[in-house]
């Protein structure tokens, strides 16, 4: 690389995987269409029972950002499928969402799984920040305590999708049938978030 790449968007530590508040706001947007819409609604009504008005907008906001990052077949999955399959495609839309946690799933928490160093600490991630602060600036300028919660935030959804234990343990990520076959409809596939063999991922259609 020969120039910096584009910042990061580092927003994703309003609320964790929101897995529960999904189910609310993706049924509304299958029915409008519309995910402005979709957020009036849900701050009309206080939907996600916030305690004050600019949280609620916030973890709304949040909220459509990420679930716009899937398709409508995907959304159909999230509504439908098991708590496990949710808590997969929460994490497969806060991916794709945030290039910062992407790549750290990819390069970090699947590489270790397939070397067969299954296990998260926290310096992991800091040597990982470390790395890409070489070509993002806005990294290195980071207070300790933002890193810090970039960090706790990362491990935290990384528990809630059932991808990481309380012992900083990386668990497999267990594929169905059907949520395999939605992962290898983009190239690359997306698999490469998950702690998974390509040949574990299809053993499971």
């Amino acid at each position: 690389m020969t120039a910096r790449a584009s910042r990061y968007r580092l927003s994703f530590t309003v609320g964790g995987l929101f897995s529960q508040e999904a189910i609310i706001a993706a049924p509304l947007f299958l029915q409008s269409g519309d995910w402005h819409a979709v957020r009036s609604a849900i701050d009309a009504d206080n939907l996600l029972q916030a305690r004050t008005v600019s949280s609620g907008r916030r973890r709304s906001r949040e909220l459509v950002q990420r679930l716009a990052e899937l398709t409508p077949e995907e959304l159909e999955l999230l509504i439908d499928g098991t708590a496990t399959e949710r808590g997969y495609l929460m994490w497969l839309a806060t991916c794709r969402r945030y290039d910062l946690v992407g790549e750290f799933a990819e390069e970090v928490v699947r590489e270790r799984f397939l070397v067969l160093t299954p296990t998260l600490e926290p310096e992991h991630f800091e040597s990982f920040l470390r790395g890409k602060s070489v070509w993002h600036e806005e990294l290195s300028s980071l207070a300790e305590s933002t890193r810090r919660k970039l960090r706790t935030t990362v491990y935290l959804m990384l528990r809630e999708a059932g991808l990481l234990s309380v012992s900083g343990e990386i668990l497999r990520c267990l594929l169905s049938h059907r949520l395999a076959g939605v992962f290898d409809k983009r190239t690359p596939s997306d698999v490469r978030f998950f702690p998974v063999t390509v040949e574990m991922a299809r053993g499971g259609r």
